[in-house]
């Protein structure tokens, strides 16, 4: 089989996958396609030399820092590409020549044949002189080619100082795979993210499949550009690798159904949102409106009655709900209502949590479906530490929550840090939504949806939206989506897309500085109203 270096930012390929799982089936699917390693290597090569021009087409010249493994190796047929067209090459080794071996060894090999002599290898360079080597360099491209996917754990201090100077010069990275430094199953990288102990490169290219860590969490600080070269071989070891991770995109989306000609407001919901403490309408404001705006046909608001006035000004759309527990249990609205959303300016007051007691008994004893965000999460873990009972009632309603909480929300649902959320956001978005019977939404770059088995990578949005409200815009757009696509999880991912693709739109417009959570409501409906 003749192997084609293909290049594709296509959403076709949709599956993602672990380190493990790549570096335990890649080459017996190579072999059972006919396709031995050492070929692999050139055409892995091919892809990444053939990016680098479409990327740089004016370069001249190359700087290749190669590890001792397959991706050292990749590096080399990098180098000998760019050595034939013409470019100025230099390769920088971070081992010695004899700790090369196997198909790397013979990349080095060839290289060596073809009469390549500008080699700097760690053997004739002390670890004091790192940085000197990579700073002198004053070529166009800096080619990271250290380490692959079987990364994982800490970098040692020498290879710190190979990334860092990496990172301090000015020259554009293109990395091998994956940034070397970054863990390509959880996307962590060890240490303060300020500490920078990973590869921060401007364009990353990826073999066969995609994985998962390059997808979410710290990989966004690293990864720049992120491009699948399928090699061939992505649907054929796709369909001998099963996963439960995807990612999600405009491609596979489900659509929002439309409305009959005969439809009235009753016919397109009632949500009751919860939320607005004292202090704090802006946030169920946001909720109600961006339901609105995805088409619920009426939404009612319960919040503090000095937030009244200002959470209808403007939007006289918006009905009011009573404001206590008490007194909303008894309403017709509560008891017409079939979703809820919850926690947005809830606040922590007894108020709150009467509030939250209420929903929680409902959804238990109605069948009521659920969407909690921030206070409500909060409320929502101080409970489950006290109450064993409502520990299993939770067990027994399954996908009848969804909880969408950031990383300190996580880490406080789980009992844990945020740092161990960030270390493994697989595992704790699966962790939540098995604790809790839930589908959970873990919030950040590359948002996860998990059911408690199947994850989704949400692949829309963009760093503006690290803004006040846009987390409560989300929950009405979920709470919406809910009451119209009948699977609550392919609901929970569909609206995911459409608040990040709101985003990419009014970035994409003005830019992500100044970006609101208000300006995503435009957008917000004319993705609701799109044709699939």
């Amino acid at each position: 089989m003749k192997l084609t270096p293909s290049l594709t930012q296509s959403d076709s390929f949709t599956s993602a996958y672990s380190a493990q799982q790549v570096l335990e089936n890649e080459a017996q699917v190579a072999q059972a396609q006919g396709i031995g390693l050492y070929e692999l290597m050139k055409c892995a090569g091919e892809a990444v030399f053939k990016a680098l021009l479409m990327q740089w087409p004016n370069a001249q010249s190359i700087l290749v820092v190669a590890g001792k493994g397959n991706n050292g190796g990749d590096g080399f047929v990098v180098a000998l590409l760019a050595y034939h067209a013409g470019l100025q090459v230099n390769v920088l080794l971070t081992c010695e020549v004899n700790q090369l071996k196997g198909d790397a060894l013979l990349a080095y090999q060839a290289l060596i044949t073809a009469g390549m002599k500008d080699f700097i290898s760690y053997s004739n360079s002390c670890k004091e002189n790192v940085a000197f080597h990579i700073a002198r360099f004053g070529g166009d491209i800096i080619v990271d080619a250290i380490f692959g996917i079987g990364f994982k754990g800490s970098l040692s201090v020498v290879m710190q100082q190979f990334v860092m100077a990496i990172n301090q010069h000015d020259a554009p990275v293109i990395s091998i795979d994956v940034p070397s430094g970054l863990c390509a199953t959880t996307g962590s990288v060890f240490g303060d993210v300020l500490e920078k102990q990973a590869v921060i490169a401007q364009l990353t290219i990826t073999f066969i499949v995609y994985k998962q860590g390059l997808l979410t969490g710290q990989a966004a600080n690293f990864v720049g550009q992120l491009q699948l070269a399928s090699l061939g071989l992505n649907q054929c070891f796709s369909r001998q690798v099963i996963t439960s991770i995807t990612y999600y995109c405009q491609g596979n989306r489900e659509p929002v159904p439309k409305r009959l000609a005969s439809s009235h407001k009753g016919h397109s919901g009632l949500l009751l949102a919860i939320g607005g403490g004292v202090g704090m309408p802006g946030a169920i404001r946001l909720t109600s409106e961006a339901a609105l705006r995805c088409g619920i046909g009426l939404v009612a608001v319960c919040c503090a009655k000095e937030n009244q006035n200002i959470v209808l000004n403007g939007r006289p759309e918006l009905l009011l709900a009573a404001s206590d527990a008490e007194n909303l249990a008894k309403s017709s609205l509560f008891k017409k209502t079939k979703v809820f959303a919850c926690g947005p300016g809830l606040g922590l007051d007894d108020r709150a949590k009467l509030l939250l007691n209420l929903l929680i008994e409902t959804s238990v004893n109605k069948n009521k479906i659920m969407v909690f965000d921030a206070d409500a999460l909060t409320l929502l873990s101080h409970n489950v530490r006290d109450s064993n009972t409502l520990v299993e009632a939770i067990r027994h309603k399954v996908s009848q929550w969804v909880l969408t909480p950031h990383p300190k929300e996580a880490a406080s649902l789980l009992a844990c840090s945020v740092a161990e959320i960030e270390a493994d956001r697989f595992a704790a978005v699966r962790a939540i939504a098995n604790k809790f019977g839930a589908i959970c939404l873990l919030k950040g770059a590359g948002t996860l949806i998990s059911d408690g088995n199947l994850v989704m990578i949400n692949r829309s949005g963009n760093a503006g939206m690290a803004s006040g409200g846009m987390g409560d815009v989300l929950t009405g757009i979920i709470a919406a989506l809910v009451m119209k696509i009948p699977n609550i999880f392919d609901a929970t991912c569909t609206a995911a897309y459409i608040h990040g693709a709101a985003a990419d739109i009014m970035a994409h417009r003005n830019g992500q500085i100044g970006l609101l959570a208000s300006d995503l409501f435009v957008p917000v409906q004319q993705l609701v109203n799109e044709k699939q």
